[in-house]
């Protein structure tokens, strides 16, 4: 018995490895997916024509369908006609988003999982080897339909239920080192506002370094993993979560200003076609990026930001605070803050952006894309660094030493990008 999520069969995925192999946790039990996905067209389906389909009895379908609404979904049951999803979710399919990305197509490898713990977790153990030596190819892409472990930037949980977000991870290889990633998060925040715009998205702004934000609140966001060496070459992971729509039961879980698309988006585009175009815009950035940094797409965020040239408050983690006004960013991605002491530049790292007005953050909600907990090791901001060796916290203008293999444990953050 195999479960088809699009043109994929759930015991094998890509032919590189089983799917219970791959998922660090079985949220939902493998025959409630086999009846989701037989759900997903929004039609009624009795419990006889299901467990005939399956051949299993009426009560193991009862069974299997009696928590689904755990995971945001919510099931309609009317006796006589039976079953059917109250708002039917769009399965990510892998031969749809090929034959969307058109000519594009042969740049991605792409995979897509029923669920999973992290995708970033994931494509960075395929990361660990040069492609030459079995490493996973540039390009490589896992999208989860359902993430049980998504985490952002400051260990912040991304919540997302089934078909309610876009969820995925982008493989990227550089020839160039990790000093040289600096900027690269705000790169991938530009990519995402093309790719949105291009889709019909309005009113969409991007805060420092790469949230996407709406009137209402967060629609989405970035975690980048690095792994290489300084002189490179590296590798990073490109975690990327879009709020699709929001269910009840999802706003229950979040307690900051949060959007999504059917709110700025007045066609909505079909989760496959969100994805192609992300890949496609994603693609044609990192590419410049590899070729001239940040500086190329520094006038273009500026252009995005919805802090420009306003009062801000930067709150860093021992809890000081640097108010100003804000201009704008460096072509490594640091935001120039105008304060009282004159023009100063903050990398990005663990510093949260607040409006003035009380204190009261209303520019963000919730996490960007998933990521597992840092290792130890060195943790470091390149670009307005602030390194981490051994428990002593020392400034410096960049990582100038080599470090050890990625399977090192090496941690750092370059602005908005973490080094593994």
């Amino acid at each position: 018995m195999t479960l088809l999520l699009g043109s994929r069969k759930w015991g094998v995925v890509s032919g590189k490895s089983n799917f219970k192999s791959a998922v660090t946790e079985e949220t939902i039990p493998f025959r409630t997916w086999q009846l989701l996905n037989l759900l997903a067209d929004g039609e009624f389906h009795s419990g006889e024509d299901f467990a005939r389909q399956l051949g299993v009895s009426r009560a193991s379908v009862f069974n299997a369908l009696a928590d689904v609404a755990d995971y945001g979904v919510v099931l309609q049951r009317i006796r006589g006609r039976g079953y059917r999803l109250a708002r039917p979710w769009q399965r990510l399919d892998r031969d749809e988003i090929l034959r969307r990305l058109g000519q594009d197509a042969g740049k991605f490898d792409v995979e897509i999982l029923p669920q999973a713990s992290s995708s970033n977790t994931l494509l960075l153990q395929r990361a660990g080897l040069d492609f030459a030596n079995g490493g996973a190819p540039s390009g490589s892409v896992l999208a989860v339909e359902l993430q049980t472990a998504g985490r952002g930037r400051r260990g912040r949980a991304w919540h997302s239920g089934l078909g309610t977000a876009l969820t995925f991870s982008l493989l990227w290889r550089f020839d160039r080192g990790l000093n040289a990633l600096s900027g690269l998060s705000l790169a991938v925040g530009v990519a995402k506002m093309r790719a949105l715009k291009k889709l019909g998205a309005q009113g969409v702004q991007l805060k420092w370094p790469n949230d996407v934000l709406t009137g209402h609140g967060k629609l989405g966001g970035v975690l980048i993993e690095a792994q290489g060496d300084v002189l490179g070459p590296s590798v990073v992971v490109i975690g990327i979560g879009l709020n699709f729509t929001l269910s009840p039961h999802l706003l229950e879980q979040i307690d900051q200003p949060v959007s999504a698309l059917d709110e700025v988006c007045a066609v909505m585009p079909a989760r496959n076609q969100l994805l192609a175009v992300l890949l496609q815009e994603l693609a044609d950035v990192l590419q410049q990026f590899a070729q001239d940094g940040f500086s190329a797409f520094r006038e273009e965020w500026e252009q995005c930001h919805i802090h420009s040239n306003k009062p801000v408050k930067l709150q860093a983690p021992d809890g000081s605070t640097v108010s100003g006004i804000a201009r704008g960013v460096s072509d490594s991605g640091e935001l120039r803050l105008e304060t009282a002491q004159g023009m100063r530049c903050f990398n990005s790292g663990e510093i949260g952006v607040r409006l003035r007005d009380g204190g009261a953050e209303r520019s963000g909600a919730g996490a960007s894309a998933s990521h597992p907990q840092p290792q130890s090791g060195l943790s470091a901001n390149v670009s307005g660094v602030r390194l981490r060796d051994g428990g002593a916290e020392r400034s410096g203008a960049g990582a100038s030493a080599s470090h050890p293999q990625p399977q090192s444990g090496l941690s750092a953050n370059v602005p908005g990008v973490r080094l593994r």
